[in-house]
């Protein structure tokens, strides 16, 4: 009997279902995170903690299994090779979360997601071929994220207190909280984007100018995007994440906004079962 595994793999955890070829699941497992190009090694002692804790009850061998591994940072290919080579499996597909989750989100169909977290990706998939695009950080991208809403919002507090932006409610009391510009340039340098992304909230949920004004902009900019994978198309649009709300409510008369048919893990699944 062929065996199928699959692995949704984030920064946070790691799960993992295994299947038989009719897509039936017969066991779960999770650990922690798997994020290749952060940490190859925990990620692949996670992936196997989570196959084995999927396995357990069974006589099947992990050799046997035809996996896929959606994980976050496989978009770095000298990380995913290293991990490739570590993983006992029979045959192996490694592709980005954003992957998974897309194909768990559309199941077939066509359509596009955007995923828009602490960071932000957007895939398209039409006649079951799928292109992920952006997600490089939000350093580089991540555009609409959380983390670039929490920065952003930082430096908008920087401009406020220099006088080249206005001063709001909003950006006063985030200056006062973080000690004034030298706490926010501290805070700059060594935050990770998650804390960045705890900031979002804020803007999303408030009528402060300042904020409306930043969400305005990332709106504007997530729509500019969503307007290019259309490629003219009137394709149906998943919003994942935790922002993923907020932008449905802006985007809803633009086009059909659609709930997810899965998950991310529901997603690897199914293409491993394509792999048969």
């Amino acid at each position: 009997m062929v065996v199928f595994l699959g692995i949704d793999g984030g920064g946070t955890g790691c799960r993992a279902a295994v299947a038989d070829s009719a897509g039936t699941i017969l066991g779960l497992g999770a650990a922690g995170p798997a994020n290749v190009n952060t940490d190859v090694t925990g990620t692949f002692a996670n992936i196997m903690t989570a196959t084995r804790q999927a396995l357990s009850g069974h006589t099947i061998a992990e050799t046997d299994l035809v996996a896929v591994l959606g994980l976050a940072g496989a978009n770095i290919s000298a990380a995913v090779d290293h991990l490739h080579q570590m993983l006992p499996f029979a045959r192996i597909r490694i592709v980005t979360d954003a992957v998974t989750a897309a194909r768990g989100a559309l199941g077939g169909a066509d359509g596009i997601v955007a995923a828009m977290g602490t960071g932000s990706v957007f895939a398209v998939q039409r006649a079951g071929v799928m292109r992920q695009f952006g997600g490089r950080g939000f350093v580089l991208g991540d555009q609409g994220s959380g983390a670039v809403l929490g920065r952003t919002l930082l430096a908008e507090a920087l401009r406020a207190d220099d006088g080249f932006a206005p001063m709001t409610p909003l950006l006063a009391e985030v200056l006062g909280e973080f000690g004034g510009i030298e706490g926010i340039i501290t805070f700059g340098f060594r935050a990770r984007p998650a804390e960045f992304a705890a900031l979002a909230p804020r803007i999303v949920q408030s009528d402060d100018p300042a904020a409306r004004r930043i969400f305005e902009d990332a709106v504007k900019e997530v729509r500019g995007i969503v307007e290019t994978l259309q490629a003219g198309d009137r394709l149906p649009l998943v919003f994942l994440g935790g922002l993923g709300p907020s932008y449905a409510r802006h985007l809803s008369e633009l086009w059909e906004i659609r709930a997810p048919l899965g998950s991310g893990l529901d997603g690897a699944v199914r293409l491993a079962l394509e792999e048969a």
